[in-house]
């Protein structure tokens, strides 16, 4: 891992509540994009790697017989669990553990998925312990939001929340640094990950945007879950303090907006797909 972080228990300790109402939501759809891409077909197991509270594990649970979500946080998966019994899924289930602890006797998989979670684990050894893990002719996806989206062609109705002024309010409580759990925060992958997933054995098996760029209204209530949904602005992270970080937070938003309303496009998701070479 990069030198001056190490995981620990409370990477995001105390975000799972506001995860859902926090973060914003992959394009429209992309259960249903990647499922076509993939040729699901209802069958087969999907395992998604640092699951958090279920937000890619729930959709594509229909398109598989058994839906796995993986992570550490105890607290993320209680989350998932209550989200799939409010949702109706019933074929998915939970396990408590690192990435670095696979393949953890969970069996072989059609489809590996880490959405926007693979940059947290010791990148070689858990791409390996994957490859291992996946059907012949499995699939690794990566998904994540596009990287410099093309200019969204509906105008925002509502001020953009001020994620730069919140940033700032941030490092004036914590510092400098961005801080992740006891340590700082990993900013990606260095390199990428296909050279990652190449150099474990992968067969790169192209890349699929599906588009999104729909409005999106977000609350003063909205913008501080995403604050408190995040590693490295977690609760646990201000001490004592925290209270008066929220006090400031909401004073901010309602000077850059009276009402505490604002608006934003969703972003398109990103999805890159890397196979198992079928077994000859």
């Amino acid at each position: 891992m990069p030198e001056g972080w190490e995981w620990d228990r409370t990477l995001f300790q105390g975000s799972a509540v506001h995860y859902e109402r926090g973060r914003m939501p992959y394009a429209p759809g992309f259960g249903e994009s990647l499922a076509r891409v993939l040729g699901l077909d209802g069958r087969g197991r999907l395992l998604d790697v640092g699951c958090g509270p279920g937000i890619v594990t729930l959709p594509l649970a229909r398109f598989f017989t058994e839906a796995v979500g993986l992570d550490p946080d105890e607290d993320m998966l209680a989350e998932a669990a209550r989200r799939a019994r409010r949702d109706g899924v019933d074929n998915a289930r939970w396990v408590t553990a690192r990435a670095e602890e696979l393949p953890a006797g969970l069996g072989e998989f059609r489809v590996v998925v880490f959405a926007q979670s693979f940059h947290w684990t010791e990148r070689e050894r858990v791409a390996a312990a994957v490859l291992a893990m996946l059907e012949p002719g499995g699939t690794l996806v990566h998904l994540g939001d596009l990287k410099d989206p093309p200019p969204a062609t509906e105008p925002l109705p509502l001020p953009p929340p001020p994620y730069p002024l919140i940033g700032d309010l941030v490092r004036r409580y914590l510092g400098p640094v961005r801080r992740a759990g006891q340590g700082v925060l990993v900013n990606g992958t260095p390199g990428g990950e296909d050279a990652v997933f190449a150099a474990a054995g992968f067969t790169h098996a192209g890349r699929h945007v599906v588009p999104a760029g729909q409005v999106v209204p977000r609350t003063a209530d909205d913008l501080v879950a995403w604050a408190f949904s995040r590693s490295d602005s977690a609760p646990h992270l201000f001490g004592d303090r925290l209270a008066d970080f929220e006090r400031e937070l909401r004073e901010l938003l309602l000077r850059e907006a009276a009402d505490g309303r604002f608006a934003e496009h969703i972003p398109p998701t990103e999805i890159r797909m890397w196979h198992r070479a079928a077994r000859g």
